[in-house]
């Protein structure tokens, strides 16, 4: 059963790419909860046009994630929060600063709250919730506000003309980037070279993905594989699930691309250090490997080329 009619819902969810590809399912089960409410999402300037276009929302704000001495800011968030008259909130960042948004509405006018806010009133109250992969936490999470239903996620939304990257009928994304400050989650790009140039030799060309973050390793791969496609700071996260709909195979680290291109049904292998748990954080999708090595230089090519199946699927 739904709960009582509300006439507006707050969701809250910041990012980053992974943890938004993630939470389409957690997206699609508060509009389906509440079907004639109007739906507003704060997030960050990254996902609001892509967001947009799922028709899960009625109004999209932006989040600019003000610092405590920003005053301002913080003050003008809190008048938008609060004139809004929300009757909900889910809070599926359940971070330190989206909990503090729980304060700034006086107990005269405060809104139901999901999440993890002291005093809130849905409270997540299993202590062993951060242990848990994000999907399932979200869900139990959103059960304990009379949310049940939650539908496979549906990216079919994300649509783009990728005719322009004029690419042969069979290819296979890369992603070997991530975060800069975490080369500890990379595999090495030398790696991805060999890699590539095994793709190639059965005809499969490599497509590199990655931005200016990635710019080094992407210069490595291309020097050991010339012939790689290189369309780095040329995608859109339209263009990633349109990519991911045609590849043969995508083979990446864990980095929020690759959560996009599993996400829309490519096969994908994802690749796991000791940095990350997969557990808590693997992207999911139809048909997903998951490597994982303490160290990832020792992580072979080998056994990577052995998990993407193309031999068979060559053959």
């Amino acid at each position: 059963m739904r709960d009582k009619a509300f006439e507006k819902i707050l969701v809250i969810k910041h990012g980053a790419l992974g943890d938004v590809v993630l939470a389409q399912s957690p997206f699609q089960a508060i509009r389906h909860h509440h079907p004639a409410a109007h739906i507003t999402l704060l997030t960050t300037s990254l996902f609001k046009s892509f967001l947009a276009k799922s028709g899960l929302f009625d109004d999209i704000w932006i989040d600019e994630k003000p610092k405590l001495w920003q005053i301002g800011s913080v003050l003008r968030l809190r008048r938008q929060m609060r004139a809004a008259g929300f009757d909900r909130v889910y809070d599926l960042q359940t971070s330190s600063r989206s909990s503090s948004y729980f304060k700034f509405f006086g107990s005269s006018n405060r809104p139901e709250w999901s999440g993890i806010a002291k005093g809130c009133s849905h409270p997540d109250l299993n202590p062993d919730r951060k242990k848990m992969h994000t999907i399932e936490r979200q869900r139990e999470q959103l059960r304990q506000s009379g949310v049940e239903n939650f539908p496979d996620p549906d990216f079919t939304w994300a649509k783009s003309d990728i005719g322009r990257f004029e690419l042969p009928e069979r290819f296979a994304l890369l992603v070997p980037g991530g975060s800069a400050h975490r080369p500890e989650k990379r595999w090495p790009a030398r790696y991805y070279g060999a890699l590539s140039k095994k793709l190639l030799s059965q005809g499969i060309a490599p497509v590199l993905i990655g931005g200016k973050a990635e710019t080094d390793v992407l210069d490595v791969i291309c020097s050991l594989c010339p012939e790689a496609i290189d369309l780095a700071n040329q995608t859109s996260l339209e263009d990633l699930a349109a990519l991911g709909r045609l590849a043969s195979v995508a083979i990446g680290n864990d980095t929020g691309p690759l959560h996009l291109i599993a996400a829309v049904g490519c096969q994908s292998t994802a690749i796991f250090s000791h940095a990350s748990d997969p557990n808590r954080a693997r992207p999911r999708g139809r048909d997903v490997t998951v490597l994982r090595e303490e160290n990832l230089e020792n992580l072979s090519e080998e056994t990577v080329w052995k998990s993407l199946r193309i031999e068979q699927d060559a053959t």
